[in-house]
């Protein structure tokens, strides 16, 4: 008789989305709301499929949380799948170690919370023999491997690790517990259920590894749509792994071309056409867009100065189309007489190209420029802090548009308003 079960990781349940509730309330509540809905999905999925135990490889919570709504919250799905006979077998990941709830909560005894030192607990499934093997963090900083620190593999039984790794570093995530994925190979082990890394992978080989990223995005840095992995070991000792679907919203970056456009209304025409075939292709139940302007248009200023205008507009056409949703407006469209190489009649370009050349010439400025944004990035959480690249060449190109546009912006604002309307 084959064992079953889920592996998710990385759920955040509850992480505070300031930004986005600064702006727009309804889509704030939407993520806001997500994470609890992809648990709540995750445990649907494990009623429905009858598994055997759901497995959670850390990072369960966002960090020092002290709500006991949130509390209450887990302990209800818990509670659910407890009445449905299925185990939980769960460690914590960085995150969990900063968080109050983990020493408070009192969860069902079907919920096994691994500890900071190595355990295995053997289950017995039809003559199937399996070794649930779980390692916490105990303070938020790993620096070295946890591998060394696991049960060696049980004999005659179906060996599975539930670890926090950075396996070998990825863009975007701090280095825990590092190790590579030949040593989980080589480790003896049938599956290694993994966390931390928020978008998914898995790799083949005598040990099935899988780091099955996060069951609902967050922001536009974690993008796509987001699932969790149901597997089956079967009576012969063999794996299978399934992708099942758990994301309620999904983020996307939706590129529009606007070159050829010459009224506002092709704009707003062009964008919801953009929009619509993302959102076709979205397989998530609500699709979280933001917008990439480019290309060569006269309305390349009025863009600029009338950005909230537009970004009404967009989410109007959005809603429109059903489940949709504007997050953003990035604008990177340039004026026809920016490009064309000739002296402009118009004082304002002209002015707009002095300002690029003042900048780019002047060190002072774009060097206090760039540790504005350097501390920005290093007070996020890791998981926040791709929106300036993932290198030091990308950072310094951020850098650089950052003020390209904060130049382009202020011309923009400058047109007068007749020059606007006759655009």
């Amino acid at each position: 008789m084959a064992f079953r079960f889920v592996h998710t990781a990385d759920i955040h349940l509850d992480s505070p989305l300031r930004s986005l509730s600064l702006r727009n309330r309804s889509l704030a509540q939407l993520i806001g709301d997500s994470t609890r809905q992809a648990l709540i999905t995750i445990v649907d999925l494990c009623i429905a499929e009858q598994v055997d135990a759901l497995l959670i490889a850390g990072d369960l919570y966002d960090g020092d949380q002290t709500s006991m709504k949130t509390a209450r919250f887990l302990a209800a799905q818990m509670q659910r799948l407890a009445e449905a006979g299925i185990a939980v077998h769960t460690i914590r990941g960085n995150h969990d170690a900063l968080s109050r709830i983990t020493q408070e909560l009192i969860l069902p005894p079907s919920v096994k919370v691994y500890s900071g030192r190595a355990e295995a607990i053997e289950v017995e499934k039809g003559g199937l023999g399996i070794a649930i093997h779980g390692l916490s963090f105990a303070r938020p900083q790993a620096p070295e491997s946890l591998l060394p620190k696991y049960r060696p593999p049980l004999p005659d039984r179906i060996n599975i690790g539930i670890m926090h790794t950075s396996l070998a570093g990825a863009p975007g995530h701090d280095v825990y517990a590092p190790c590579s994925l030949a040593d989980l190979q080589a480790s003896g082990f049938d599956y290694w259920a993994l966390g931390h890394i928020h978008q998914r992978s898995q790799y083949a080989g005598r040990t099935t590894v899988v780091m099955p990223g996060m069951p609902q995005g967050r922001d536009i840095n974690e993008a796509g749509p987001k699932s969790v992995s149901l597997v089956t070991v079967h009576d012969d000792c063999s794996v299978t792994v399934e992708e099942r679907l758990t994301s309620i919203a999904e983020f996307a970056r939706v590129a529009v071309d606007l070159s050829a456009t010459t009224t506002w209304f092709d704009v707003v025409e062009l964008i919801e056409k953009a929009v619509a075939g993302v959102r076709g292709k979205a397989t998530s139940d609500h699709l979280v867009a933001r917008l990439a302007l480019s290309g060569v248009t006269p309305l390349a200023w009025r863009l600029r100065r009338d950005r909230d205008l537009l970004l009404a507009e967009a989410e109007q056409r959005a809603e429109g189309l059903g489940r949709a949703w504007i997050e953003k407006i990035e604008i990177a469209t340039q004026a026809p007489e920016s490009v064309s190489g000739q002296a402009s009649a118009d004082p304002l370009v002209e002015l707009g190209a002095l300002m690029h050349d003042d900048i780019s010439t002047r060190h002072g400025l774009r060097e206090e420029i760039r540790q504005m944004v350097k501390d920005l990035r290093d007070e996020l959480p890791p998981e926040s802090r791709g929106f300036t690249g993932s290198d030091e060449a990308e950072f310094e190109a951020y850098v650089d548009r950052l003020l390209a546009e904060g130049s382009d912006d202020i011309i923009a604002r400058l047109k007068s308003d007749g020059a606007g309307a006759s655009a």
